[in-house]
C-alpha cells in the first residue's frame, strides 16, 4: 500500500496495467438519463452502477448526495463525452479493449446513464473500501443547496491538512473550491499521505460509525484533530480505533470481537465469497503501510518487516507459502494468511484479529487446521452479486436510520429521494415499516404527522405515475376507523389501523393513490392536534351579559402582507418558524369585515349572512334547533360551518354533547343567538377575509356571551377555529385584521404554537405617505387558497429543498422588509414587495394567472413594488406607486391593456385604531365605517 492510490488498486484487482480511472457511484435512486450535474439529480442513482467520464461539475453534485461518490480512477477516454459538455484533458489515457470488454461495456459507448448495472462492482472493493472510507468531495459550504462550496481540496503535499467545518454521519467535509487537476493531484498521492490530508478541525466532535458495517477511515497528522485514540460507536461498547484505520463490511455484531484488540493503521474487511455453491464470510487484515507485490525480505505485513511478524506470532514461513515458491514471488498478495474454512469450527473476526496480538497457542492451532487462502486467491471467489446484495441493503439499513434521525430530530432533509429508491429496489416495505414505528411511538402529532405525509409520499411513488391525481377525497369508509382513532388522540393505534388497512390497498396504480389520498387526510387530521396546541394560550374571562336583544357589534378592517406569508401556514409555522409582516388597512374608508350577535328568547341559533353592509338585505339565513343541525361544521362548504365552529370553539355550545341544544341555551343563557355577519370584500379576495370574519364573529360572540377575550386570545382561537373548521389556515390574516397598524408576527420552530406580535414603529408621518402611495386593484379573477395548500404543504412534508431555501427566504424578507419599514424606505419596501411575490410563486407555482402578470407588467414601471395579495391566484393587486395619489392614473393605464377582463381600483389606509366591540340597543344605527358614513361600492354579497 505504498505505491499509488490507481497503482494499489490494479495490483488489488488484478486489471491490466493499463487500466486507468474510473468513477463509482454507490447512491440510490430511479432511473434517471440526464446528465448528472442538474442539481435536482444529485440524489438519483441507483447503487451498483458507473457514471464514466463525469465532469467536475457532475462530480460535485453528486459528491452532495445522501451516500456520495466513493471511489475515483480515470475513465477511458471513449467514455469522456458526457451530455453537458465537458471534455477531458487530453492526457486522459486510452484504455484496451480487453479491459472495457471486462468492465462489460463496448468501446463505442460514449455515456452510461442509471439504467446500466455494474455486477462486477463488489470486485475492487479493496480500494473501493478506501475510497469509501475518505470523506467524499462536494460538501455544500453554505448549507443545503448552496452551489458555491461544492468542490474537492487542493492538494497542497503530503503535510497539508484542510480546514473542516464539521463532519456528522453520513455527510461530508467542507472544503473551499478548488480545480479539476488538483483533485487528480490528490488522487495520486501514497495512501498514507492521502490520510494526513483530512483532519478534523478544532473543536469537532469525534465522528461516529457512518452506519452499520462502515467505520470511518482515520489518519491524521500531528497536531489537534482526532487524536491517536479515538472511541467509535459501539452497541457493546466503546472501541479504540486508532488513526489511519479502516473497517468495512463489518456488522454491529463484530463489536465484541473487537474489543480488547486497539487497531492502528490497519485495514480490517469482511468478503462475500462462493466456493462453488458455498456461500461464506471471509475477514482479512492488512496494514495501511504495507507493500502488497515487493518480496516478503524488503517488505512488510501489519505494518512490521515479515520476519518479525512471524516471530510475535508463532508462524512460519512455510504456513503462507508452498516450498516450491520462489522467494521472489513471496509476497502478501500470495500469502495464504485468511482463513476460510474449518473442518469443525466456524470461522469468525477473532481468527484473524488474533495476528495483531502476542503468541497465543490456541489461537495458532486453529489457525493452521483451517482452509486459508491468500488474496490472489480470494480476489476470483468474490461474490460479487452478494456484496452488491450487502452494500445495496446496508444503503437502505442507513435510509432506515436516516428516517428515524430525520423525522425525530426534525431536520430539514428531504427523504423524497430515499422513498423512490426503496421502491425503485424493492425496499418499500421495510421503509414504511420504519415510517410507521416512527409516526406511532414520536408521542408528537407534528413528528407523526411529518411520517405519514412520508409513507404517502412511498404510496405515490409505488404508483409510478398511475393511477390518476394524489389531489382528491379521503372519504372512504374503510379507513373511517382509523381517522377517527387519530381523531380522539389515539396516534399509535390509529398508525396500527392504518397500516393494516393499507395492505389491501397495494395492489394496484389506482388502490395506491387513493391510499396515498387516505395518508394524506390522516396527516391532516394529526397536523390540526398539533396546531390546536395554541388553545393553551386563549384566555377567556368573565364580562357582564349585555340585556336579552342587545346587539354586541364588531367592525374589522382587512389585512395586506407585505411579506413572509405561507410562512405562518402549518406545519411550516411550527417546523421551521414563521414571520410575515402585516398591515391593517380601511379599505375605501371603511372597515370592510363585520359580525354582530345577540340573545334572542328563543332556544336557538340564527345564523344570518347580511350584504356588504350591516344594513344590507339578508342573503342567506339558517336556524338550527338541534345539535344535529350542527355536525357540519367541520366541512367548509357546508351552510353556516364558520359560524356553527365559532359556537363550538368559544364553548358557547358543547358538541358533542348527551345534552340537547335548547336545553344548554336556556340553562346557561335564558335562550339562544342571532348572529349576523357581512363583508364588502370578494369570495377569495386575498385579504384575510375569512379569518378575520372568524374573529370578529368569536369576539362578539364572547362578548354576547358574558366572556372577554384577549387580542392574543383571539388570535390563538382563530387558529383553533380553522382547524376544526378543516380549512387549515395559518395566522397571519387574523394578526394583519385583529392587531392595528403595522406589525410583525412571529411564531417559533416548536410546538405549542404561539404567535407574538410586534408593533413596527415608523418615522413620524410615514404612515399618512405610505396611505398616499399605497392603491388596490381588484383582479377581478378568485381564488380558493386551499387549491395551493395542499402542494406547498405537500412540497414542505418532502423538504425539497426549494421549498427549504424558499422557507428561510421568506422568513428573512419579512425581517428585511420590517427594517425598511422602520427606516420609512419606500424604495426598499417595494424592493421586499417584489421579492415577496417571486418566492411566493415559487412556493405556490401557477398563482399568477396570465391577466394579472399583463397587469403587473403594465404597472411596473409606476411602482416601486406590487403583489397579489394572500397565498395570489387571483383576487387584490396592492401596489406601492412611485408617486403619490395614483389611483386615477393607474386606472388609465390597466384600460389600455388588453386581457385583463373586469378590474377595480380602491383607495387603501393604514388603519392605527384596531377592530372595535360595541354593545349597542335592539334598533341602533349600524356604521361600517370610522366616522361619517361613507357611501361604498360593495363588491360581493357573501362571505368566504
Amino acid at each position: 500500500m505504498t505505491t499509488s492510490a490507481s497503482d494499489h488498486i490494479r495490483s488489488l484487482t488484478l486489471l491490466p496495467s493499463s487500466a486507468s480511472h474510473l468513477c463509482f457511484c454507490k447512491t440510490a435512486h430511479s432511473h434517471v438519463d440526464v446528465c448528472p450535474s442538474t442539481p435536482t439529480l444529485a440524489h438519483t442513482h441507483v447503487p451498483g452502477l458507473l457514471w464514466t467520464g463525469t465532469c467536475p461539475t457532475c462530480l460535485c453534485a453528486l459528491g452532495s448526495s445522501p451516500v456520495s461518490w466513493r471511489m475515483a480512477l480515470r475513465s477511458p477516454t471513449a467514455c469522456w463525452k458526457e451530455p453537458c459538455g465537458w471534455q477531458p484533458a487530453a492526457s486522459s489515457s486510452t484504455v484496451t479493449s480487453r479491459y472495457v470488454t471486462a468492465m462489460g461495456v463496448t468501446p463505442s459507448c460514449q455515456w452510461m446513464g442509471s439504467r446500466v448495472r455494474w455486477p462486477w462492482l463488489g470486485y475492487g472493493i479493496h480500494g473501493y473500501e478506501i475510497w469509501s472510507a475518505l470523506p467524499p468531495w462536494g460538501c455544500l459550504s453554505g448549507g443545503a443547496g448552496d452551489p458555491g462550496g461544492c468542490c474537492p481540496p487542493q492538494a497542497q503535499g503530503p503535510d497539508h491538512h484542510w480546514p473542516v467545518r464539521h463532519w456528522e454521519p453520513g455527510q461530508t467535509l467542507c472544503h473551499g473550491c478548488k480545480p479539476w487537476p488538483e483533485i487528480l493531484q490528490f488522487m495520486s498521492l501514497q495512501p498514507h499521505d492521502k490520510a494526513k490530508c483530512v483532519r478534523l478541525a478544532p473543536g469537532s466532535c469525534w465522528p461516529q460509525l457512518v452506519s452499520q458495517g462502515v467505520f470511518p477511515f482515520m489518519r491524521l497528522g500531528s497536531g489537534s484533530g482526532l487524536g491517536t485514540q479515538g472511541p467509535a460507536a459501539s452497541s457493546q461498547g466503546p472501541l479504540e480505533i486508532g488513526p489511519g484505520c479502516l473497517l468495512s463490511g463489518l456488522t454491529v455484531g463484530s463489536s465484541s470481537a473487537l474489543q480488547g484488540f486497539p487497531l492502528r493503521d490497519v485495514v480490517l474487511q469482511g468478503h462475500h465469497v462462493r466456493l462453488r455453491d458455498l456461500p461464506c464470510r471471509v475477514f482479512t487484515l492488512t496494514g495501511r503501510l504495507d507493500d502488497w507485490q515487493s518480496p516478503a525480505e524488503r517488505a512488510t505485513y501489519l505494518n512490521m518487516p515479515w520476519a518479525e511478524f512471524f516471530h510475535r506470532t508463532g508462524i512460519r514461513e512455510g504456513d503462507v507459502w508452498d516450498a516450491e515458491t520462489p522467494q521472489g514471488s513471496r509476497c502478501l498478495l500470495s500469502a495464504r494468511l485468511f482463513p476460510v474454512l474449518h473442518a469443525q469450527e466456524a470461522l469468525g473476526l477473532e481468527d484473524v484479529l488474533w495476528l495483531l496480538a502476542p503468541v497465543a497457542s490456541e489461537r495458532l492451532a486453529r489457525w493452521r487446521a483451517a482452509w486459508r487462502m491468500s488474496w490472489q486467491e480470494l480476489l476470483p471467489c468474490l461474490d460479487k452479486a452478494a456484496e452488491l446484495g450487502a452494500r445495496q441493503a446496508l444503503f437502505f439499513l442507513q435510509g432506515q436510520h436516516k428516517v428515524r434521525r430525520v423525522l425525530l430530530g426534525r431536520q430539514d432533509s428531504s427523504l423524497l429521494p430515499l422513498a423512490r429508491s426503496a421502491v425503485h429496489e424493492g425496499y418499500h416495505e421495510a421503509v414504511l415499516g420504519t415510517l410507521d414505528e416512527v409516526a406511532s411511538t414520536a408521542g408528537d402529532a407534528g413528528i407523526a404527522a411529518r411520517a405519514l405525509a412520508c409513507i404517502a409520499e412511498v404510496l405515490g411513488c409505488m404508483a409510478r405515475g398511475e393511477g390518476g391525481l394524489r389531489s382528491g377525497p379521503a372519504a372512504n369508509r374503510e379507513w373511517a376507523s382509523a381517522f377517527g382513532r387519530l381523531e380522539s388522540g389515539d396516534i399509535a393505534g390509529g398508525v396500527r389501523e392504518l397500516a393494516a388497512e393499507r395492505q389491501k390497498w397495494m395492489s394496484r396504480p389506482a388502490l395506491l393513490v387513493r391510499a396515498a389520498r387516505h395518508y394524506e387526510g390522516a396527516e391532516q387530521i394529526l397536523v390540526r392536534q398539533a396546531v390546536m396546541s395554541s388553545c393553551q394560550f386563549v384566555a377567556v374571562g368573565q364580562a357582564d351579559l349585555p340585556p336579552l336583544g342587545h346587539w354586541v357589534q364588531v367592525a374589522c378592517p382587512a389585512r395586506l402582507d407585505f411579506s413572509g406569508g405561507w410562512s405562518d401556514t402549518p406545519p411550516i409555522t411550527y417546523e421551521h418558524g414563521g414571520a410575515v409582516v402585516d398591515v391593517a388597512v380601511l379599505v375605501d374608508g371603511c372597515w370592510p369585515i363585520g359580525a354582530r350577535v345577540r340573545r334572542i328568547s328563543e332556544p336557538e341559533l340564527r345564523l344570518i349572512s347580511l350584504g356588504g353592509t350591516p344594513q344590507s338585505e339578508v342573503v342567506a339565513e339558517l336556524v338550527c334547533r338541534e345539535l344535529e343541525h350542527l355536525q357540519d361544521y367541520c366541512q367548509p362548504h357546508a351552510p353556516g360551518a364558520l359560524l356553527k365552529a365559532a359556537f363550538i370553539c368559544t364553548q358557547v355550545v358543547q358538541f358533542p354533547s348527551q345534552k340537547p341544544l335548547q336545553a344548554q341555551l336556556m340553562e346557561s343563557f335564558r335562550g339562544g343567538f342571532e348572529v349576523h355577519t357581512w363583508s364588502k370584500l370578494p369570495h377569495g379576495s386575498g385579504l384575510g377575509t375569512s379569518s378575520i370574519l372568524a374573529g370578529a364573529v368569536m369576539a362578539s360572540l364572547y362578548r354576547a356571551a358574558g366572556k372577554a377575550a384577549s387580542t392574543e386570545s383571539l388570535i390563538h382561537a382563530v387558529l383553533h377555529l380553522e382547524q376544526r373548521l378543516t380549512t387549515g389556515g395559518g395566522w397571519q390574516d387574523q394578526v394583519g385584521g385583529l392587531v392595528p397598524g403595522i406589525k410583525i408576527g412571529r411564531s417559533k420552530a416548536q410546538l405549542p404554537l404561539r404567535v407574538e406580535v410586534e408593533e413596527i414603529q415608523v418615522p413620524d408621518g410615514f404612515t399618512q405617505t405610505l396611505n398616499d402611495h399605497l392603491l388596490l386593484v381588484y383582479t377581478g379573477k378568485t381564488r380558493l387558497a386551499r387549491n395551493l395548500l395542499q402542494d406547498v404543504v405537500r412540497n414542505w412534508y418532502a423538504r425539497l429543498p426549494s421549498a427549504v431555501q424558499n422557507a428561510d427566504a421568506l422568513v428573512s424578507n419579512a425581517e428585511e422588509c420590517a427594517q425598511a419599514l422602520r427606516q420609512g424606505n419606500l424604495p426598499l419596501i417595494g424592493k421586499c414587495l417584489d421579492c415577496y411575490w417571486q418566492q411566493k410563486k415559487c412556493m405556490a407555482p401557477g398563482c399568477e394567472p396570465l391577466a394579472v402578470g399583463r397587469m403587473m407588467d403594465a404597472l411596473r414601471p409606476y411602482a416601486y413594488g406590487q403583489c397579489l395579495a394572500g397565498a395570489g391566484g387571483g383576487g387584490f393587486l396592492y401596489v406601492l406607486t412611485r408617486a403619490p395619489r395614483q389611483k386615477e392614473a393607474l386606472h388609465r393605464i390597466l384600460a389600455k391593456t388588453e386581457g385583463l377582463g373586469n378590474f377595480s381600483i380602491h383607495s387603501v389606509e393604514v388603519d392605527t385604531g384596531g377592530f372595535s366591540v360595541k354593545v349597542v340597543g335592539c334598533d341602533a344605527e349600524d356604521c361600517a365605517c370610522p366616522g361619517e358614513h361613507t357611501a361604498v361600492k360593495a363588491f360581493a354579497l357573501t362571505h368566504s
